[in-house]
């Protein structure tokens, strides 16, 4: 009877260390997952200063198709931005990048005239180079 015992401790024993050591594998693994989500944070937010440098270029003359193109990649760059916001609860920044990701559409154009969109594209490309700086610090 006490062997019996001795044996269901035991395996009580084995179980509880099992379950300690599966916990310390799934924390591992989510401070695995937050560096991940970190470093897509930080690549998204690079990925957003090159966006800024592009919409300063639209300053200048070129081709109807870089604009195009510039329109297509911003609305992309805005909506993941807006997804990660809104998975920060950024709720505030989620609107506002959201409503970027609407403007920038290249499918329903909105017509604001050249003045119009350059005044746009600074305010724009100011704003991710300072996201870009408060994400740094």
């Amino acid at each position: 009877m006490y062997l019996c015992q001795l044996k269901n401790v035991t395996l009580i024993i084995t179980c509880v260390n099992g379950v300690k050591n599966g916990l310390k594998m799934l924390k591992k693994n989510m401070n695995l997952t937050n560096t991940l989500e970190d470093k897509m944070n930080d690549l998204l937010y690079n990925v957003g200063l090159g966006l800024a440098i592009a919409l300063l270029v639209c300053l200048f003359p070129m081709p109807y198709g870089y604009y195009t193109i510039v329109r297509f990649t911003a609305m992309i760059i805005f909506g993941c931005m807006a997804f990660c916001f809104y998975k920060d609860e950024k709720i505030p920044l989620c609107v506002i990048v959201g409503s970027l990701a609407v403007l920038f559409q290249p499918f329903f154009k909105i017509a604001l005239g050249r003045t119009v969109w350059n005044v746009i594209d600074v305010i724009v490309a100011i704003a991710l180079v300072l996201l870009w700086i408060r994400n740094r610090k």
